[in-house]
């Protein structure tokens, strides 16, 4: 017969095996055991997989792919209402129909499905991926599926069945005005399950200019989050997306489904194991134009002066 601690034990292993409340870090508490990062492999096994993301990406070490061209965005200028949703993990707006991504070295076109968002804590790190050791304050995904699937987890079981968009943020001194219209409609939302419709804004708003998306990462991972599927072709983009400390601070005003402050909503790194990660052609083109201009610079300095 088992003794009393034995049971106890067994019990809280169960728990945790069922893996109903995973958690990020930020939500473990002595008094509250739910399956943290580190346990993520009892939820699913994919998550102890040997392709699993995020990851730290060591710039010196990248390699070039002169096949990473620049993506064509489908939609992504048009504006639309879409539901924000806390998820109890994040905050989540769907996207409608309509919305693709081609080119950028795909096998075809990709539907957009939904974007989400990580943070840290009153601005401070909370981004995912790294570069070179550094987390950004934030970081947003806007998640697609091969335009055959009709869901996330049926697109997950294709080796490349999803294609996810990664921007980095980067604290500004002024505020971006174009992400108002979601950080106002938080307030709806600060409960888990809490719903709201966010009216008139665009992919576009809320990314980057389309000449600055020339120059991204690509490395073969995984979802970040349990089932931590490896389906996923990640493309993150250097340049970043400012906002505030104000703005990013805002988030915080969101609730886990535990009832604690929604903070450090990010997976720890992951090994990246034999994986390459590549960088685009849109650092070539401009390295090219960097020599370039200096040829030019150098031509007109060794040419004869016109005789008089």
């Amino acid at each position: 017969m088992l003794s009393a601690p034995v049971l106890l034990l067994f019990a809280s292993s169960m728990r945790i095996v069922s893996g109903a409340d995973w958690c990020y870090q930020s939500e473990v508490t002595c008094n509250h055991t739910c399956t943290g990062p580190e346990v993520w492999g009892v939820v699913s096994q994919h998550c102890s997989g040997k392709s699993q993301s995020p990851i730290n990406i060591v710039t010196r070490r990248t390699l070039r792919n002169n096949s990473l061209t620049s993506f064509e965005f489908i939609g992504y200028q048009e504006a639309f209402h879409g539901r924000l949703i806390n998820t109890g993990h994040s905050v989540q707006l769907d996207l409608p129909s309509g919305m693709r991504i081609k080119e950028g070295n795909l096998t075809g076109a990709y539907k957009a499905v939904q974007l989400h968002l990580h943070w840290g804590k009153d601005g401070g790190p909370g981004s995912e991926h790294t570069v070179d050791g550094e987390q950004s304050p934030m970081e947003m995904h806007i998640v697609h599926i091969k335009e055959e699937y009709d869901s996330i987890p049926q697109a997950g079981k294709d080796r490349t069945g999803v294609a996810v968009l990664g921007f980095f943020f980067q604290k500004s001194k002024s505020a971006n005005k174009k992400f108002d219209p979601l950080l106002n409609a938080l307030k709806y939302i600060t409960q888990p399950t809490n719903r709201t419709i966010l009216k008139g804004v665009s992919l576009e708003m809320l990314t980057l200019p389309k000449k600055n998306m020339t120059k991204y990462f690509r490395y073969d991972g995984s979802l970040t989050t349990p089932n931590c599927a490896e389906a996923v072709i990640w493309s993150l983009f250097e340049n970043t997306v400012p906002l505030s400390s104000k703005q990013l601070a805002g988030f915080a005003q969101l609730q886990f489904s535990t009832g604690k402050q929604m903070v450090q909503t990010y997976r720890p790194l992951q090994p990246l194991n034999d994986r390459k990660v590549y960088y685009s052609r849109g650092h070539l083109a401009q390295l090219s134009s960097v020599l370039l201009i200096t040829c030019v610079l150098v031509s007109s300095a060794l040419s004869p002066s016109p005789s008089v």
